[in-house]
C-alpha cells in the first residue's frame, strides 16, 4: 500500500536536508541558536525532510569537511553564521575548501558594501564579497545583500533577523509538498502497543509513525503521530490505530 495508490500518480520525491550552525558562541552558551527552529518550521511547511543539524566551532577545516559531507549526502543544505567581516568569519573560505575552490571577489557584491557603506569601503568589509568561484547570487525582495548558493549549499548569515529573511528568499524558489498530520492517543503503556504500531509501520510504509510517551502532565499517556504526504494513507494509519488502542482517559 502507497500514496500513489491513492491519487494513480507516484508521489513526488521528498527533498532532504541538513542544517550546519556555526559559531563558537553557540557552542559556548554565550548565545541560543534561534534559527535552527526557524528553518525547521519553514522545511516542514513545504514538505522538505531535515535530516540533520550540527553545530560546530568556527575552524576553517571543521566547516570545511562538515560541508563537503552534507552537500554529499543531502539535496539541501543551508548553513548559519560565519559569514562577517572579522577574523572569525571563515564559512565562505570553508565553503570555497569543501568544493575545492579558491575565492574570487565579485563586483556585484563591492557595489552593495560600497552603498551600504557611503563609499568608504575598509578590507575588513571586501571579506564579504569574496566568495567561493563559481557561486550563484539571488537577489530577493528586502535583502540588502544576496542569497549565496555553492551548488547545493545555502550561505546563511547567524543574525536572526537576516537569516529569516534570506531562509525565505531560499526557499521560495523551492517545490511545496506539504505533509499531512494526524495523532492518536492512548493510555496503554509503549510495551503493550508496540506490536500494534508495527502492524501499522508495515501496512503504510510511507507514512511516519512516532510514539511519545508523556509523565508529567497527569495520568501516563501515550501520544502516537502519523505523518506523510498523501493525507489518504495518513488518515487510514489513524483510523487503523484509533480502532486497536485503548482511547487516552479524560
Amino acid at each position: 500500500m502507497d500514496s500513489s495508490h491513492a491519487t494513480g500518480q507516484p508521489a513526488a520525491r521528498i527533498l532532504s536536508a541538513a542544517l550546519i550552525i556555526i559559531g563558537d558562541e553557540i557552542l559556548s552558551g554565550k548565545f541560543a541558536d534561534e534559527n535552527g527552529p526557524y528553518l525547521i518550521k519553514k522545511l516542514r511547511e513545504i514538505g522538505v525532510s531535515l535530516r540533520r543539524v550540527v553545530i560546530i566551532s568556527d575552524g576553517l577545516d571543521e566547516i570545511a569537511e562538515e560541508v563537503a559531507r552534507a552537500a554529499a549526502r543531502h539535496d539541501l543544505v543551508f548553513t548559519s553564521g560565519g559569514v562577517g567581516p572579522t577574523h572569525d568569519d571563515l564559512t565562505l573560505p570553508g565553503v570555497a575548501q569543501a568544493f575545492g575552490v579558491g575565492l574570487e571577489e565579485r563586483e556585484e557584491l563591492v557595489e552593495a558594501i560600497r552603498a551600504h557603506m557611503g563609499g568608504a569601503v575598509t578590507e575588513a568589509a571586501l571579506r564579504m564579497a569574496r566568495l567561493p568561484v563559481g557561486a550563484r547570487l539571488v537577489w530577493g525582495e528586502g535583502l540588502r545583500y544576496p542569497l549565496v548558493i555553492m551548488q547545493n549549499v545555502h550561505v546563511l548569515p547567524g543574525v536572526p533577523s537576516i537569516f529569516k529573511r534570506k531562509l525565505d528568499a531560499a526557499l521560495a524558489a523551492l517545490p511545496r509538498h506539504p505533509v499531512s498530520c494526524a495523532r492518536v492517543t492512548t493510555d496503554e503503556a509503549e510495551v503493550y502497543i508496540a506490536a500494534r504500531l508495527e502492524e501499522a509501520v508495515a501496512a503504510w510504509p510511507e507514512v511516519s509513525i512516532g510514539s511519545y510517551p508523556r509523565y508529567d502532565e497527569g495520568p501516563h499517556f501515550v501520544i502516537i503521530t502519523m505523518e506523510g504526504q498523501s493525507a489518504e494513507s495518513v488518515e487510514a494509519c489513524r483510523a487503523f490505530l484509533a480502532a486497536r488502542l485503548r482511547p487516552r482517559s479524560a
